[in-house]
This record gives C-alpha cells, structure tokens and sequence, in this order.
C-alpha cells in the first residue's frame, strides 16, 4: 500500500525544521520524504497543515492490573490517538506492580488491545518498596524498555548504587524520581508566599535538588545510564549541566502541566491541579521552558495519571494527584509555541525524538525508512475543552473549560490511520 501526502508543513526534529512539503509511506515506512505521488499512490492533501512524526510519550499511567476502572490498555489506547501519540510508554506503577517478567508479560498482551504502540517500563525494585532488586536480565528480555519505580524515590543508597552497578552491565537505562524524601514527605504545594497563604503542607524547591545531586553522584560512580523523570526547578539545572559536561549518560524530563502551568493556577484549591511534585513558582517556569530550547532539559510528557471522581473530590491536600493528558498533550504544547518559548521543531524533538532514542526505539523521526506514525494537526484551531470529551475513562484535567489551540486532525501508526476521518 503508498500513500503520498501533499500540501504538507513537515516538521522535523532532527533537522530542527518547518517548511511545505510532501512525504509517500509505503508497507508502512516512510519511503521519502519531498518529491512526487508514485502512481497509483493514495493521495493525502494536508492542507497546508502540520505533518510531524508521532508523540512518543513517556510516563503513562494504565490502569491494568488493579485499577481498570481508572483506564484500561484499550481506553489510553484511543485517547493517545485522539492525542497524536502513536507510542506510549507505560510506567510499572500499577497493582500489583509490574516487577516480574510474567506481570510485564501479562500487561504486553493487554496491550494488544490498544490502536497505537505500548512499550513497557518494570520496577525498579520489588513491589516498588526499595528492598530488594528486580530481576532486571529477565525482565530486560522480556521486554522492559527502562527501569524505575515511579514517584517513589529509593533512599537505600546502597540497594540504588547496586541497582545501577548491574544495570551498568546490562546497558539497562535507570529512571529515577529526584527528590529528598525526608523534605517532600507530606507536601503538596511549594514554598513560598501562596502556599503559606493558602495553608497547605508546602516543600521547599531545594529538595528535588537534594535528590538530583544525590542520583548524579552514584550515576557518575557507577556509570549507569539514568533519566530523570521530572526536573521543574531552576536550581536544578546546574547540575545537570555539570553532569552533562562530565560526560555523564544522563537526560531529563518534564511534564507538559509544569511547563504551562504554575503554583497560582491551584486557586480556589482545585484539585485538579495536584500533582508531584507539585506545581512551581512562574520563575521556575519560564527556566524550564528554555532548558528545554537549550536542550538540557530533554522529555516533555504528559504523565497521564488517570484518577477517579472520588479521589479528587478530597480537600486539596488528601486528593490523589496527577492529571490526564494523553489528550491534551499536543494542545498544552501549543501553548509554548504560540507564546514564543519553543519552536514547533524543538517541541517535537522533546516529545518525540529524544523520547525514542533515549529508549532505543524504532519511532521520532520524518526520514526516509522511519516507521510510519505520523500526526496530522493544525496548530491554531481554537476549542474549549471540555473535560467529558475526552477519551480516558477517567477526566481529570487540569485544562477543563480552558481556552486551548491545536487539534489533532489524523494519526497513522504504521501507516494506518487510527484516528481522524476515516479511521
């Protein structure tokens, strides 16, 4: 089967350009990308609107096994295409965890049920608890693309330096949550002037710094390769710059809700806006969008966290936090492009190249021979979006009845269309 698209603004990442042109798939790869329609290819008009590869997003919460109700494999499955996201890659943070290979085993063929690509992460430790290591060559064959246990910070030094001593050895990559424990224990609001006015149990910025120095020591003695998965605070980034600089194999990420949104969105203490860590001052804000153009910040992610009603209907600090966002994903990151913080290309190099070859996978690039999953939006279209429009069995966003720009107009895993008109 070709397929020829035309009329298209490309967005490469690679090349880090936006300009028109033309792409053919065929069998399902990207067979060139300019030049034009082979005969007897399916034409495609773009209509002048972007064409860019596939969001791999890094970080999603499934519900399965344990919390089905919140979102199962088939509901992310169609919210990421909806999204654009043509590859999800699922954290182990579920019930019971994902930290054997038969569990991962388990959530692969449930996965088969989605419309794009699911890769998985396993825990990093046995039922997240930070006691006993994974057996982590199993559950490397068995497919696990990285190892972490999600927002639970390990504080045995000794297990993690071990941890990523046989990692080392694998060529395993290490995903860490960098926080000090002691300080952030309870918190769920930053430091400062609103979070004492609001009266909420409050964590200085100092303690994400504390655990990113912390993780970059034993990744510097030990040689691991390990990831960060969330940076949201200026004071981090010299670190990681000084990582960077020592040739350390580091990278970092971020999720979309702090980098468009800051400490003063919480308001009348909607819990919509909870999350961890929690959500950082303005300053921070802007520090991170353009440790993101400079590339010391490499991931953005929606960190979809699919919660129920009855766990956000809670007084603000007793609510569960995270938000949805498989969705709202592409349109968030509007939001940078439109105010000028990043180019359309630097945006998907965060959301879809580097993801991609941080993970070792076949997806993220506009070239010749790339598998072909692809998205097609507009980036100005204007919506107020409604939460009970989305996908995900559960709607808990941050964005509902925001005014938003950027809507998805088709997306292509393999070079079938699995959303838009004639999906």
């Amino acid at each position: 089967m070709i397929q020829h698209f035309h009329n298209a603004r490309l967005i490469d990442p690679e090349a880090l350009t936006y300009e028109p042109g033309s792409l053919t798939i065929r069998d399902g790869r990207i067979e060139a990308v300019g030049g034009d329609a082979p005969e007897g290819a399916e034409l495609i008009d773009a209509g002048g609107k972007c064409l860019a590869p596939g969001i791999v997003d890094w970080g999603v919460k499934i519900g399965e096994p344990g919390e089905r109700h919140k979102e199962s494999f088939r509901s992310a499955g169609r919210a990421a295409a909806a999204g654009g996201v043509t590859t999800i890659v699922a954290r182990p943070d579920t019930l019971p965890p994902i930290d054997d290979p038969e569990a991962l085993e388990f959530a692969a063929r449930r996965a088969a049920d989605a419309p794009v690509n699911i890769r998985h992460m396993a825990a990093l430790t046995k039922s997240r608890e930070g006691r006993e290591m994974v057996e982590m060559g199993f559950l490397q064959d068995a497919g696990a693309v990285a190892f972490s246990d999600g927002v639970r910070t390990v504080t045995d030094t000794r297990l993690l330096s071990r941890c990523m001593t046989y990692a080392r050895g694998l060529g395993a990559l290490i995903v860490g949550h960098p926080q000090d424990v002691g300080l952030s224990r309870g918190a769920v609001a930053t430091s400062g002037k609103f979070a004492s006015l609001y009266g909420l149990p409050a964590v200085s910025p100092m303690a994400e710094v504390m655990g990113l120095d912390r993780d970059l020591a034993l990744a510097a003695m030990t040689g691991c390769r390990w990831h960060a998965d969330q940076v949201t605070v200026a004071a981090s980034l010299p670190a990681l710059r000084r990582a960077r600089d020592a040739g350390l194999d580091v990278s970092a990420g971020i999720s979309i809700h702090h980098l468009t949104l800051n400490e003063f969105d919480v308001g009348d203490y909607r819990t919509f806006f909870r999350f961890t860590p929690p959500l950082r001052s303005e300053d921070d804000r802007m520090a991170m969008v353009q440790a993101v153009a400079d590339g010391v910040i490499d991931v953005i992610a929606s960190f979809h966290t699919p919660q129920d009603e009855e766990s956000k209907r809670l007084p603000f600090a007793e609510a569960a936090p995270g938000a949805v966002g498989l969705q709202t994903l592409l349109p968030a990151a509007m939001r940078l492009y439109h105010q000028g913080g990043l180019t359309l290309p630097q945006i998907w190099r965060a959301m879809s190249l580097n993801p991609a070859r941080r993970l070792g996978l076949d997806a993220g690039r506009l070239a010749a021979g790339a598998p072909a999953d692809l998205v097609l939006f507009d980036p100005d279209a204007p919506f107020v979006l409604d939460r009970f429009t989305l996908l995900s069995k559960s709607k808990n966003t941050p964005f509902d009845g925001a005014r938003m720009q950027g809507r998805v107009l088709g997306t292509w895993v393999a070079g079938t269309r699995v959303f838009g008109e004639t999906a």
